[in-house]
């Protein structure tokens, strides 16, 4: 971001002392830039065939952090828009973020917060806590609200590993409403069209201390209700070979699950189910 007027050097906004974000240094300065701004008139509505959705995602706790992960499937009211959408995302080294709702929103709303939770950092020498990075989120959902009455609503879930907690609480799952409202959630949540029959799957599959194989085929079967009942849900598609984003927090920090061993969990989970087509009891 250049001056307009200053043959290509850094305008006189970027040697003032402000704050530390930089949503509000863009809204500030070069509001136009921002993709929270309202794009619609008002009194119109988007129309919800006509703009790409995303649909389930998933976060639960786990004996070493927090796991994420969602299906791969955008949709266009009856249409599928997208088979391998990319739904859950690093927004540092110890928190990620997913999302369901308004696709081309969303994507920009993540890179956006990628940007602030780096900019904060750089500007004040320190990363914020993970309870500061949930606010700074449900901000960023507020300025997007004309957008959401009209239609094109963002909805994520954030995950992120919290050294200052209890041992055994580190992994600390955060969802949000169209409006900002910020909430944390315990053990496991989900977001999305699907969310519904995904947390009634991790309702019966949750338990504390699982590993993360346990967490993962936990999370590959949620997503396999969701995808059985909700038709905007994609479950894994074997012939394309195009599965769910896993991912985890962990002391280490983030990592996505390697594509072969999301594949080799998924195809034994889909096995599973040839003999149990409803998925596997509740855990003792």
């Amino acid at each position: 971001m250049r001056g307009n007027d200053n043959g290509g050097r850094l305008g006189e906004e970027f040697f003032t002392p402000g704050t530390s974000s930089f949503t509000e240094f863009l809204a500030a300065h070069r509001p136009e830039l921002l993709s929270t701004r309202r794009i619609l008139p008002d009194g119109v509505r988007a129309a919800p065939d006509r703009v790409p959705h995303g649909t389930t995602v998933l976060a639960l706790a786990y004996r070493d952090g927090v796991l994420i992960a969602g299906d791969r499937r955008a949709t266009m009211g009856n249409l599928i828009a997208q088979r391998d959408l990319e739904k859950v995302h690093p927004a540092d080294d110890h928190t990620a973020v997913a999302f369901a709702g308004t696709v081309g929103l969303a994507l920009d709303m993540v890179k956006l917060y990628q940007v602030e939770l780096a900019h904060f950092e750089k500007i004040e020498g320190t990363a914020m806590t993970l309870d500061a990075k949930a606010r700074r989120l449900a901000g960023m959902l507020r300025q997007n609200l004309g957008q959401a009455m009209q239609g094109l609503a963002v909805v994520p879930l954030l995950t992120g590993y919290d050294a200052t907690a209890p041992e055994g609480e580190r992994g600390r799952i955060f969802s949000f409403d169209v409006a900002g409202g910020l909430y944390e959630k315990r053990d496991f949540h989900a977001e999305g069209s699907g969310s519904p029959y995904a947390r009634g799957a991790l309702k019966k599959l949750f338990h504390r201390g699982m590993d993360r194989r346990e967490a993962a085929l936990a999370a590959l079967q949620a997503l396999y209700d969701a995808a059985d009942d909700d038709s905007a849900t994609g479950g894994p598609d074997i012939n394309r070979r195009i599965f769910p984003i896993v991912s985890v927090i962990t002391e280490d920090g983030f990592e996505r699950l390697p594509e072969p061993e999301t594949e080799e969990l998924s195809r034994e989970m889909v096995e599973q189910r040839r003999g149990r087509p409803d998925g596997p009891n509740a855990t003792p």
